[in-house]
């Protein structure tokens, strides 16, 4: 299960972050899954890193390829009485929500570098990478 914070951490080489690597790793060998909105989130940050001149259009055209080639999954079907809940619950955005059901459904630990997410799963009894 990935959350876009991890994704884009790869497109940054400054970071230094363990989740980023192991799931990056861990990718090698297995596929991951996301839920639909995944694909928005990453590239509105990589128009916001343009637009602040930290990413030109051809780090972003390279940056989206690479991404491609790892066999990343959209999960479409989100399990909305279960969204709104955990939302709820967790007092999480719909969004982050949106994470949060996904590994959870999927029994999968879930990457994110978002720490009220990270918090949230723990409370949830959801595995982190």
């Amino acid at each position: 299960m990935l959350d876009a914070s991890v994704a884009l951490a790869w497109a940054f080489a400054t970071d230094e972050s363990n989740t980023a690597h192991a799931a990056l790793a861990r990718m090698r060998t297995d596929e991951a899954v996301a839920p639909a909105l995944w694909w928005f989130e990453v590239r509105h940050t990589l128009i916001v890193d343009e637009r602040r001149g930290c990413l030109t259009e051809a780090d972003t055209a390279a940056f989206l390829g690479e991404i491609a080639r790892l066999g990343i999954a959209i999960d479409r079907a989100p399990q909305e009485l279960d969204v709104l809940a955990l939302a709820r619950q967790q007092r999480l955005t719909v969004y982050d929500a949106a994470y949060l059901e996904l590994a959870q459904r999927l029994g999968e630990p879930l990457a994110t570098l978002d720490r009220e997410l990270q918090a949230a799963a723990r409370r949830s009894g959801i595995a982190l990478l």
